[in-house]
């Protein structure tokens, strides 16, 4: 028995528009196929979630359908979690697996010599690769002209379709979910590790009847742990004036949506309490400053003159953009970067700002931007949590 094509996450029409943009942009730098290496693209390009490596989905400026490569015993996933017609996952022999002279790669390398695309442009995610398999592409296709296309599939995916943002808001619901687990769970004398436990067996059960489809990796800050910001969580248990620092996301589909909260079992410190104040004030300030048309640098500059009224300082950026696999390495929330925002981007307003060794406050939302706005996805009450 054959596997069958399973549930798809978005209709064939959305992965062939992704695609035609894809294209569309080859055409503008000349290459005839792109190697796609990266995960997080792959799945915006196909639907697959799975995990495998290495891997190349081949698009070519001349076929409908791309042709995607990998390892054999990865081609029923492939089968079942993508679009793709079946005679185009191809897969690699478990020979080319640990074997320290070809890989999968040269797998990939194979195929565009099978369908004519050795010697013409190919574009590479050089960024992607490591700088032993970038000299194989170069090794093994001298008459090619390489081309680095390291982030042309991740600009293309920082604008939304509709459909995707539905699954975003899908997404965003089961990391509300994780943050009043989170509020229930921690307490004095509950082990940390007990606390987490907790809050991502609720990102994987869901809300609303959806469950979290994978599990992004749950930052945990305790106290004395708050002044740094992705550690996780230790074998402690929390006392009372433990301070927590608590950043998850909810996972539909690939889609992942973070939030960040603080908590204090009992009452603040006046400290904490004032960078609280001066934070939300910064957040509140750059939600009311998005809209399409503005700038990235626009948002960083209006939260910094925010807090900085209020006598904070804050020397990290103050967000990025997000999509599949938590962060897309494209636009960010700091002076100097002049990205144009555009309706259904989304990001990740992150007020996160680590001020010492020992103390650090946290608070994000994340949210798409709209032509007079923007919609936030999250909606878990924009709070210092004081628990009992």
């Amino acid at each position: 028995m054959t596997i069958t094509r399973g549930p798809q996450a978005f209709p064939r029409t959305e992965y062939l528009r992704r695609l035609a943009g894809v294209r569309s942009e080859m055409a503008r730098r000349e290459i005839d196929s792109l190697v796609v290496t990266d995960g997080s693209d792959i799945t915006y390009l196909t639907g697959y979630t799975a995990k495998t490596t290495p891997q190349g989905l081949v698009i070519s400026i001349h076929r409908e359908e791309p042709t995607f490569i990998v390892r054999k015993q990865d081609v029923p996933a492939g089968v079942h979690q993508t679009f793709l017609e079946r005679d185009n996952v191809i897969g690699f022999p478990e020979a080319l697996m640990g074997n320290p002279d070809k890989d999968g790669y040269d797998a990939v390398i194979d195929f565009l010599f099978d369908v004519g695309l050795s010697n013409r442009g190919v574009g590479l995610q050089l960024g992607v690769l490591s700088a032993h398999s970038a000299g194989k592409f170069r090794a093994r296709l001298p008459k090619a002209t390489l081309v680095d296309c390291t982030k042309l599939v991740t600009w293309i995916r920082t604008v939304k379709s509709n459909l995707e943002i539905s699954v975003m808001k899908e997404a965003a619901a089961i990391t509300d979910a994780g943050v009043m687990r989170a509020a229930e769970v921690i307490r004095a004398g509950v082990r940390e590790a007990d606390a987490v436990a907790e809050i991502v067996g609720t990102l994987i059960r869901g809300a609303n009847g959806n469950p979290g489809t994978a599990i992004a990796s749950p930052f945990l800050c305790s106290s004395p742990r708050t002044g740094t910001s992705h550690v996780r969580w230790s074998e402690d248990v929390f006392r009372r004036g433990s301070q927590i620092n608590l950043e998850i996301a909810g996972v539909r589909h690939g889609y992942t949506v973070p939030i960040c909260r603080t908590f204090s079992i009992g009452q603040p410190s006046e400290r904490l309490h004032r960078v609280h104040e001066a934070q939300l004030a910064g957040l509140e300030a750059a939600l009311a400053t998005v809209r399409a048309g503005r700038t990235c640098n626009d948002v960083a500059q209006t939260i910094y003159r925010t807090i900085e009224k209020l006598g904070v300082k804050k020397e990290s950026r103050c967000g990025y953009a997000v999509g599949i696999d938590w962060m897309e390495l494209t636009a960010s929330f700091r002076e100097g970067d002049m990205t144009v925002l555009q309706p259904n981007m989304t990001f990740h307003q992150h007020l996160g700002n680590w001020v010492d060794d020992e103390f650090g406050y946290v608070i994000s939302e994340t949210y798409r931007v709209t032509e007079s706005g923007v919609e936030v996805l999250t909606s878990s009450p924009r709070r210092l949590f004081q628990l009992d």
